[in-house]
């Protein structure tokens, strides 16, 4: 095999394990030149199963509450939301956006609680902070780098905000839920009845 096509095949397994993040549909530049940028805070959720690490810092970068662990129960994440909102008053930041990662469903429980407590709460793909962390920090993986990442993607845009569900399409989804349900219930009661009547022929 000669060298120009061990370089093509490299470039092409390179370009094949590119991730692609997106358009920046979250775009926020407008309302921080609004606030001005000491002003807007942005907070960055870096989640896991159990608790998460979170910071608040402005536009800017400045943080103005460091990294801090916050555990998935409501008592920690009302305290969580309360120190944010205190911190927000005492710095004078006017507006706002949380950018939770998403981890699955797990970071669900905080999404609700920074939602229930007003913030403007956006999700950001790991494909959008991946794409910073490697560029910011490409041989160290650490919750804080993570953090940083998360915070570049969102005040780039890739805090993507939650859109209203149609009630139509939630009405249908329970529907379609109950429907699995009782074609799971039908295939139990098939197998029990399929395995009585073999007991009873014997």
């Amino acid at each position: 095999m000669t060298t120009s096509t061990k370089k093509s095949k490299k470039s092409a397994a390179a370009k094949s394990k590119r991730r692609y993040i997106g358009k920046p549909g979250g775009v926020i530049q407008e309302r921080v030149q609004k606030a001005g940028p000491e002003r807007f805070g942005i907070i960055a959720v870096d989640c896991a199963k159990k608790r998460s690490k979170w910071f608040l810092c402005d536009y800017y970068g400045r943080v103005i509450i460091e990294p801090t662990t916050v555990e998935h129960n409501s008592g920690c994440l009302k305290a969580m939301t309360r120190q944010i909102q205190d911190a927000c008053e005492a710095e004078g930041i006017v507006d706002s956006i949380a950018a939770v990662e998403m981890t699955g469903v797990y970071h669900r429980p905080v999404q609700r609680a920074l939602h229930k407590a007003g913030f403007d709460t956006r999700t950001v793909h790991p494909f959008a902070s991946s794409h910073y962390r490697k560029t910011l920090h490409p041989d160290i993986k650490t919750d804080d780098n993570d953090l940083e990442a998360i915070f570049h993607a969102a005040i780039n845009g890739y805090g993507l905000a939650l859109l209203d569900v149609d009630p139509v399409y939630l009405s249908l989804q329970g529907h379609a839920r109950h429907r699995r349900n009782l074609v799971k219930q039908r295939a139990r009661l098939k197998t029990q009845l399929v395995g009585d009547i073999d007991q009873t022929c014997r």
